[in-house]
């Protein structure tokens, strides 16, 4: 499997061949402003930005408040943005890899199979030295086709049933899980089952990713295991469907697929009749 990160020295380096990826900034705030104006400011060379609200997601509403986009909406947004089947992507945001890691879940949901994540974001390129630019740039359209459907999703009903039989984690901060605060939704909580796993613990100090070692310590930790046959079924889920697609990234550098409930919490709390329970425990 393609490693799902790229370093900063193997971006500059691919950046500099005849066959160089395209990169998207996809630097994004919960509650805005958006990261457009972040992007006019400073950009790796050739980047173009894709708005994780309106690019990435669909609507607001129902489904929560990052739904899966509707794929010919996506395929439009992300041919906009200069990506071309066949070619490689590369992903970033400002550093701690939240917004970048729904890019690359998205992309790889709808089919395309060479998408990385620039490990320490816009953040360490500029720690380390290497150029940026400023204003719009140019993009030449690409020509993506999106497939949906090529990496595993969660509903409701599937979350309920992975929290019962099998891992469900939850990524959002421990105080949100155990129901002490909820600054967003209007309920507090967990689904029940669900065990809480902040992304905070998939990234160092500096916002870089764990080695697939240390990640696959943590998971054990939680008991779930790499490279078992069949793997073990294995869901995240948050607020919104953001920082459960950066708890599938960590996994997938550890070995261990696993499925993302995009609704999340926005959507489970959109029915009365779906249990929520508060507290450390999972059930």
């Amino acid at each position: 499997m393609l490693d799902p990160l790229i370093d900063v020295a193997a971006l500059a380096q691919a950046l500099g061949g005849p066959d160089g990826p395209t990169v998207l900034d996809v630097r994004w705030r919960v509650g805005g402003p958006p990261g457009i104006g972040d992007f006019l400011a400073s950009h790796l060379p050739g980047a173009a930005f894709v708005d994780l609200d309106q690019d990435l997601a669909g609507p607001p509403g129902a489904a929560g408040r990052h739904p899966l986009p509707e794929a010919g909406a996506c395929q439009t947004a992300i041919r906009r943005a200069g990506v071309r089947d066949g070619r490689a992507v590369v992903v970033y945001d400002q550093g701690d890899s939240m917004a970048a890691a729904r890019a690359w879940w998205t992309l790889r949901y709808f089919g395309h199979e060479q998408v990385r994540v620039l490990d320490g974001g816009h953040r360490g390129w500029v720690a380390a030295g290497q150029p940026v630019v400023s204003g719009p740039g140019a993009v030449v359209p690409g020509d993506f086709t999106a497939r949906p459907g090529h990496l595993p999703l969660l509903g409701a009903d599937g979350a309920a049933a992975l929290a019962d039989a099998g891992w469900l984690l939850d990524a959002r901060a421990a105080e949100r899980y155990r129901g002490e605060i909820e600054p967003i939704d209007p309920v507090a909580g967990h689904i029940p089952g669900a065990l809480s796993a902040p992304t905070a613990g998939n990234v160092t100090a500096d916002g870089h990713f764990r080695n697939a070692a240390q990640l696959r310590e943590r998971f054990a930790a939680l008991g779930i295991v790499a490279n078992l046959d069949p793997p073990a079924a294995v869901g995240t889920y948050c607020g919104s469907g953001v920082t459960a697609a950066h708890e599938v990234l960590a996994l997938a550098i550890a070995g261990i697929p696993a499925a993302l409930y995009v609704g999340s919490w926005s959507h489970w709390v959109t029915d009365p009749a779906r249990p929520i329970v508060t507290g450390s425990g999972p059930r």
